[in-house]
């Protein structure tokens, strides 16, 4: 990693980190992380910091995601000492709960496409700035894994049945929609976003009072008038359930539901369903140290690197997962994914 794919600035009473990798979706790599951590840790303990600002590079992300094709270049890789699969994952979460435990306002602006550990770094702090060209999303079970960085706690908060709906989909919403979920707390435009920046650098200023003032109205989330479809749809006891009650479903969202849960990985579907039934009422230290056991018995799986060969790899679009069907995923395979890895598991000082 070269240190420019991270940028560290201090401007007035912020810390302001920017993810400089515009080519690649502003990706996060472990180097990525190795300086990210360490510069939210001294500004936390910094007094002339009042607040961090995370932000993307470019014109088309704030960040689509980890920089898993690396984690599926490591395959070969043994569990143990020097295994970028455990590498990544843990330092991942570990940076993940130190934004969320910031004793300062960490604000995100998630202005353009925020995926999977883009999500895991803004929607995990306080303030999460959504913009015209938010596109947000959790759509690990199309590359044979499972909503991770925190998902298992910040899926169940969304109103009813939503947060399992966008887990098994991975259905890509807006900023009206972000903020219905509660993903985001603010919308503000793009145009308004460097002034933004400027005035929560202002001396004394009042981050919440700065962030009112630029704030605007989204208009209507589309989510919004499907909630009663979607609780009706999703809340079988099972995912066999879901997608039952999917096929009886005649409106287009539907059909687009449908056809999304049909291209993920059946074992993917049923561990999600099973992860987010566990994280009710989860903390974000239980729900990393759950999602971090689960990345562990993934990487030792076959659909994670087929779901990477597929759509990052090859690019064929075109996964051949471990099983054909829901009916081929026995509930003691489901449970084994949740079963302890022993002196591997994820611990927080």
């Amino acid at each position: 990693m070269s240190d420019d794919e991270i940028l560290l600035e201090r401007r007035g009473g912020l810390g302001i980190v920017t993810l400089n990798r515009p080519q690649a979706l502003n990706t996060l790599s472990l180097g990525m992380y190795r300086r990210f951590d360490p510069a939210i840790a001294a500004w936390a303990s910094d007094p002339g910091v009042r607040a961090v600002v995370v932000r993307g590079a470019g014109e088309r992300a704030f960040c689509a995601g980890g920089d898993v094709v690396t984690v599926y270049h490591a395959r070969a890789q043994k569990a143990g000492p020097g295994d970028y699969k455990a590498d990544f994952f843990r330092e991942e979460y570990q940076l993940i709960r130190r934004i969320h435990r910031l004793p300062k306002p960490a604000i995100a602006l998630m202005d353009g496409v925020t995926m999977g550990g883009g999500v895991g770094v803004s929607v995990n702090g306080r303030f999460r700035i959504a913009t015209e060209r938010t596109l947000l999303a959790m759509p690990e079970v199309h590359i044979g894994l499972f909503p991770d960085v925190g998902a298992s706690r910040f899926l169940n908060l969304c109103p009813e049945r939503i947060g399992l709906y966008l887990a098994l989909t991975g259905k890509r919403i807006g900023a009206a929609d972000a903020l219905l979920c509660g993903f985001a707390t603010h919308f503000v435009p793009h145009e308004r976003l460097a002034a933004l920046t400027e005035a929560l650098a202002a001396p004394a200023s009042d981050i919440e009072t700065v962030l009112a003032f630029h704030a605007a109205d989204p208009g209507p989330a589309p989510l919004d008038a499907l909630r009663a479809a979607i609780d009706r749809c999703f809340g079988g006891a099972s995912v066999e359930a879901i997608v039952s009650a999917l096929a009886r479903e005649d409106a287009p969202w539907g059909a687009e539901a449908r056809e999304a849960v049909a291209r993920a990985s059946p074992l993917s579907l049923k561990i999600t369903f099973h992860q987010l039934g566990l994280g009710v009422g989860m903390d974000v230290e239980a729900a990393l140290a759950l999602e971090y056991r689960m990345t562990q018995h993934c990487m030792a799986g076959h659909d994670f690197y087929e779901g990477i060969r597929a759509l990052l790899v090859d690019k064929d679009r075109n996964p051949s997962w471990q099983h054909r069907d829901l009916a081929e995923v026995s509930a003691a395979e489901v449970e084994s994914y949740f079963a302890s890895i022993g002196d591997r598991e994820l611990r927080f000082d």
